[in-house]
């Protein structure tokens, strides 16, 4: 393969992976809209459209792998197309989550524990998601830390938001005064907050895993992989 042809397929590796961030972003805020405004037809888009952020995972994946194989690159080339590699791994991931959070938009019966404010979770761990990605682009070693010291802010809020529903559920309190709904549905709607909670967690977790890629990928650093 020709050295500019080489280059070439570098920078086309870049731009899909800054493609797929973007999909899977998008995805992130539509299952954010539909548990918002109980939207299913939003949420059914989500689901529905996984299968195309999947395949572009397992492109690009081969276009790692093919890269490495045929090239064999050294230092800067070497760890940029590793870290994309492990980059679009946890874009995929997030993708998943998306679709979690679009099926519990459809399965919800209705709002428990309105005061947890699941939108300000979300976007907050989203927006770490495009710093990282950001900080991706720009080969920026300073926002690949602050990505990173996001996370606790996230961990808290999660955290915040859980004990909030933990403990209402053992005083009783929110039980007792909704009459809409039977223990056993009022339990699962519980449930699903729970999850919607930990999934949202989760996404900040990947977008941490992102920034400690890029990090390694531009300063040869691991201080934020372990």
């Amino acid at each position: 393969m020709a050295r500019n042809t080489y280059q070439t397929r570098l920078t086309e590796l870049e731009e899909d992976v800054l493609y797929l961030s973007e999909l899977v972003a998008e995805r992130v805020r539509f299952a954010l809209d539909a548990l918002e405004d109980k939207d299913t037809d939003k949420a059914q888009e989500v689901i529905q459209g996984d299968h195309e952020i999947n395949q572009l995972y397992l492109d690009l994946e081969k276009d790692c792998i093919d890269l490495l194989a045929l090239q064999q690159p050294v230092a800067g080339d070497l760890r940029f197309i590793t870290a994309s590699f492990k980059i679009i791994t946890d874009l995929e991931r997030i993708g998943d989550l998306a679709t979690n959070l679009a099926g519990y938009a459809i399965d919800a019966e209705k709002d428990v524990y309105p005061e947890v404010d699941i939108r300000r979770i979300g976007d907050a761990a989203l927006d770490m998601v495009d710093q990282a990605m950001d900080a991706y682009e720009s080969e920026d070693s300073d926002l690949c830390r602050s990505v990173a010291e996001r996370d606790d802010n996230i961990d808290e809020m999660c955290s915040n938001a859980s004990q909030t529903v933990v403990r209402d559920l053992m005083t009783g309190s929110d039980f007792e005064g909704d009459g809409d709904l039977e223990p056993e549905e009022f339990l699962v709607d519980v449930r699903r907050l729970l999850l919607t909670i930990r999934d949202l967690e989760r996404i900040g977790d990947h977008a941490v895993n992102v920034a400690a890629r890029t990090l390694y990928m531009i300063d040869n650093d691991d201080s934020l992989l372990f």
